[in-house]
């Protein structure tokens, strides 16, 4: 079987846009969530994660220029230009710049979104209701189209391999990296750039999710201490913005170029609840089920792991499904060290499982794992678990999961593995990522659009 490692990692987040940046930031503890404009003040919940301006934030500010030429963003909403610089960082870091036919029909993109281009959606309704349709741009719909990320991309690179864009909820972008695996196990590709972008700090989103009782509301004069999960004074997630690409070869493939590989993805998995709409069942069955199938295939024992990056949105009933399937995989007596690095950057809801897997390997990478913030008094739930509250901490690990769980109809699991040896090959971390997702089953009660979107997010 090929094997497949990382070598690139791109991230624009909250905390500040440049994986090193925003890792630093990470591990020292800070907040990137804040207070929303004034045009949300009608809003319930008035906290986000908002990726900061260059104005606000010079040395980790967002800034597109150096990608994407002012007059063409334009013609783009927010979560592709997001994609664009996290993907630019990537391909920088991996030094994959081809140029020749056949390697760029050898090269892969799969990017995700959970939402896409709602901000444009949003302003295309606004224009059409104020002047008309007629009035409506030409690029007003590939402005809003998910799988333009993508095409973006590849579009700017030449890449003419395999394409795809998973729209899974919060856990497309785990989906992403693992189709992108299987695309390179298959053969059909020999690197792929994939991960996941998001972008609807928006009053349609934030409003559908208020409406859902899915954000909090108990912090809006302090936004720094919103997000809590596992915390027993949790209300809800923090809606947040960001793209997390990564950029995976075939071993022989980068090591045959002189890559330094990062991690090795050394399998992938995926399960469904098949249980409500909004809500997975209390014992997290399929979480469970999704990490003991990737584990399988990785070749790993549960004891093998050390650390476990949780998905864990802070939300009341989303946190404890997610501990009871810990606890059913790794046992009870905290032998793994859990992080929720949500607590620090909001949920990115599509873009999350990139993010939080590039946290996760460069947890492996320094060997610490990130402190969980605002864990002031644990869910009785979390009994038995070792989470990493507050500081962090250094531990000796192998290996690392990175948990993504969300509502659709699959459950992707990655796994990243070590094993390599010898001066020729650099060391590589494993690392094993999984994502849940609960099945589609919609009763007979009538929804508008704003409920059923918030209702697939209300426990991702």
């Amino acid at each position: 079987m090929r094997r497949i490692v990382v070598t690139g990692l791109g991230l624009v987040s909250p905390l500040g846009c440049g994986s090193e940046l925003a890792w630093s930031r990470l591990l020292a503890a800070h907040s990137g969530l804040a207070i929303l404009p004034e045009w949300a003040a009608a809003l319930p919940a008035r906290v986000a994660g908002m990726v900061p301006t260059k104005a606000d934030d010079p040395d980790g500010g967002f800034d597109p220029d150096f990608v994407v030429p002012p007059k063409d963003q334009r013609r783009m909403d927010r979560f592709i230009l997001f994609a664009l610089v996290a993907a630019g960082e990537a391909m920088a870091q991996a030094a994959w710049a081809p140029s020749d036919a056949h390697t760029m029909e050898r090269t892969a993109t799969v990017i995700a979104s959970g939402i896409g281009g709602f901000p444009a959606i949003v302003e295309a309704v606004r224009i059409t209701d104020q002047r008309g349709a007629r009035r409506l741009s030409p690029f007003t719909v590939p402005s809003f189209l998910a799988n333009l990320a993508a095409g973006h991309i590849s579009i700017r690179y030449g890449f003419k391999g395999p394409i795809g864009t998973p729209v899974t909820a919060c856990a497309a972008s785990v989906q992403a990296i693992g189709d992108a695996a299987r695309l390179i196990r298959s053969g059909e590709a020999d690197v792929a750039i994939c991960g996941g972008s998001e972008a609807c700090i928006d009053l349609v989103s934030l409003g559908g999710f208020a409406a859902a009782r899915a954000l909090s509301t108990g912090f809006n004069e302090t936004p720094a201490r919103a997000s809590r999960p596992f915390d027993r004074d949790r209300d809800g997630f923090v809606m947040a913005e960001g793209a997390g690409i990564l950029v995976i070869e075939e071993l022989e493939h980068a090591l045959g170029r002189g890559a330094k590989p990062i991690a090795e993805i050394a399998g992938y998995g995926t399960t469904a609840d098949a249980y409500h709409i909004t809500s997975g069942p209390e014992d997290g069955d399929g979480a469970r089920r999704a990490m003991e199938g990737a584990l399988r295939q990785a070749s790993l024992k549960p004891g093998e792991i050390q650390h476990l990056n949780a998905h864990s949105t802070s939300t009341p009933v989303g946190d404890v499904c997610e501990l009871e399937a810990i606890k059913a995989v790794f046992g009870r007596d905290g032998k793994i060290a859990v992080s929720a690095t949500k607590s620090a950057t909001g949920h990115l809801l599509g873009a999350a499982g990139g993010a939080e897997a590039i946290f996760t390997i460069l947890a492996l990478r320094d060997q610490i794992a990130p402190p969980t913030l605002n864990l002031e008094n644990a869910d009785a739930a979390a009994e038995g678990i070792d989470i990493v509250a507050r500081e962090a901490r250094r531990i000796p690990m192998e290996h690392a999961i990175s948990n993504g769980f969300g509502f659709g109809a699959s459950t992707p699991a990655s796994s990243f593995d070590a094993g390599i040896d010898g001066e020729r090959h650099p060391a590589i971390s494993k690392f094993v990522r999984f994502a849940r997702l609960n099945v589609l089953i919609c009763d007979e009660r009538e929804i508008d659009l704003c409920q059923f979107i918030c209702a697939l997010y209300l426990l991702a």
